[in-house]
């Protein structure tokens, strides 16, 4: 049983080598402009019982176009929204995901039923493919009308990936 063990080892190790000899870590400026749309109701993971489904797509320098799909708590304080618990995934045209995390809030523009974000932030947890360790954050901007559901989104940050 020792030696399977030392054998899988050495397999991954010898693995992980080939894989690294034509790849490279690397740290860059991430962004993403994009336009989203936003469905609200009921949600059992919410402590307020209350969250949003995101969907969108966009672009980036770095990644291409893209599509993304998250969903995230809200929970109203007068006429401010905070959101929370708030997860998507990204793909590329390649198929590859990233992972992240994010929360922040919804402010009133004083123009109807337009929000814009307020201190939104984004976390990168990982991915597949070449993300699969992509790290990173960065903040989020843009904004939304609570009528309709539309709106636009730019994030902006640094990632951290292994570079094919």
């Amino acid at each position: 049983m020792h030696q399977a063990i030392l054998k899988l080892a050495g397999g991954v190790a010898l693995a992980l080598a080939s894989g690294a000899a034509s790849a490279q870590w690397v740290t860059t400026d991430l962004q993403v402009t994009g336009v989203i749309q936003e469905v609200p109701g009921p949600s059992a993971r919410c402590p307020s019982q209350f969250g949003g489904t995101i969907t969108g797509q966009g672009s980036s320098p770095l990644l291409g176009r893209v599509v993304y799909v998250g969903s995230d708590c809200i929970t109203p304080d007068g006429n401010i929204y905070n959101f929370s618990r708030g997860r998507f995934i990204l793909m590329t045209v390649s198929g590859d995901q990233i992972y992240a995390n994010y929360s922040g809030q919804f402010v009133p523009t004083g123009q109807g039923t337009n929000y814009v974000f307020n201190s939104a932030t984004f976390q990168i947890v990982g991915g597949t493919g070449q993300y699969i360790f992509a790290s990173g954050g960065g903040q989020l901007q843009g904004g939304e009308d609570m009528a309709t559901g539309a709106g636009n989104i730019i994030m902006t940050g640094r990632m951290s990936y292994w570079k094919r």
